[in-house]
């Protein structure tokens, strides 16, 4: 008989999630635009103040600044801050202006469409964004690139590492109810999938796991514990290799502890691939107003080092200052 029991760590996990970036008190958009302009327009540009203004303000508060700015300017923010700002502070204060879905789709735009496919941006996305967030991403992206992102993800990528994006891409997985049975079902045949690891038994898994809700998964996963006597990440690992297993490992480990996924990708970003500027703006922008103080808190419990201090160790000038505001929020202790 296979024991499994319902996973309150995993809803407890998202109730205790929090941002770093909160609504600015006695917000005045208007006030904010004008000391953005005389910021932009001084010779040299005021770095410290674009950080001061766009990291203290929640992404609802910055689009209101843009369209203060556009209204007294007659200028595009976004278009000032990329002629005035270069290298990483530019990606930086460029892409906290985007509202979330249009940013995630700008990052799933240059992922696909740059010098080679960013997987591991595609990767990171997809496998962590709700069914609503996907749906917003793919309308944000449509508009911004009159694109069609699921068509652009089968064009520049391939097999079942394609089929699995493409599943994904849908925003389609089931919510609601949670069924025993039925877990213990799917993570008997997760388990032979694994084993197996033909074309047929690949695609098995990656429907059941793109398509279970995260509560039902939740479930399975305790119940392929139970019945393989393996975490069913270690089974993937052994059993897969290239995207397709680095997919499939997101997605579980997305579904098990998201804030715990992106403390492990931004340690592998800054230890293991020296500083990789793209994954660690993107990470702290994206989770900055959702789980990024809880990300931070993951870090240090499982590296014993501080995500503050690892950023401040390896970036330097404006560039740190703006990752240090946004992963900061009112406290460095973590």
């Amino acid at each position: 008989m296979v024991n499994i029991h319902h996973p309150k760590e995993h809803f407890k996990i998202y109730l205790e999630t929090q941002g770093t970036i909160f609504p600015a008190p006695n917000f005045n958009g208007i006030a904010d635009a004008q000391m953005l302009g005389e910021a932009l327009q001084q010779f040299d540009c005021d770095k410290d103040m674009l950080i001061n203004i766009l990291t203290q303000r929640c992404n609802a508060q910055r689009l209101m600044i843009a369209e203060a700015y556009q209204d007294i300017y007659g200028r595009n923010l976004i278009d000032d801050l990329k002629e005035k700002l270069s290298n990483h502070f530019k990606q930086v204060m460029v892409g906290l202006m985007y509202s979330p879905p249009f940013y995630d789709a700008h990052e799933l735009w240059h992922a696909v469409k740059g010098v080679g496919t960013e997987e591991n941006c595609l990767i990171d996305i997809l496998a962590s964004r709700t069914n609503g967030e996907i749906f917003q991403i793919r309308e944000a992206y449509s508009l911004q690139y009159s694109s069609d992102l699921q068509e652009d993800i089968y064009s520049e990528t391939s097999g079942h590492f394609r089929d699995t994006l493409m599943n994904l891409a849908q925003g389609t997985r089931e919510e609601g109810n949670t069924d025993l049975a039925m877990a213990v079902q799917d993570a008997t045949v997760l388990w032979e999938a694994c084993q197996r690891n033909t074309g047929e038994h690949k695609s098995i898994l990656q429907m059941i796991l793109c398509n279970k809700s995260c509560q039902q998964l939740c479930l399975v996963f305790q119940a392929f514990q139970d019945i393989s006597g393996q975490d069913i990440v270690d089974n993937i690992n052994e059993c897969y290799d290239g995207y397709l297993q680095q997919l499939l490992v997101a997605i579980v480990l997305c579904i098990q502890d998201k804030p715990a996924y992106f403390a492990y990708r931004l340690y592998s970003a800054i230890h293991d691939f020296g500083f990789h500027n793209k994954t660690i703006i993107r990470i702290l922008i994206a989770r900055s107003e959702i789980d990024l103080m809880t990300i931070r808190k993951r870090y240090k419990e499982r590296y014993g080092k501080s995500l503050f201090h690892d950023i401040k160790n390896f970036a330097s000038g404006h560039y740190e200052k703006a990752l240090l505001a946004i992963c900061t929020g009112d406290n460095e202790d973590y």
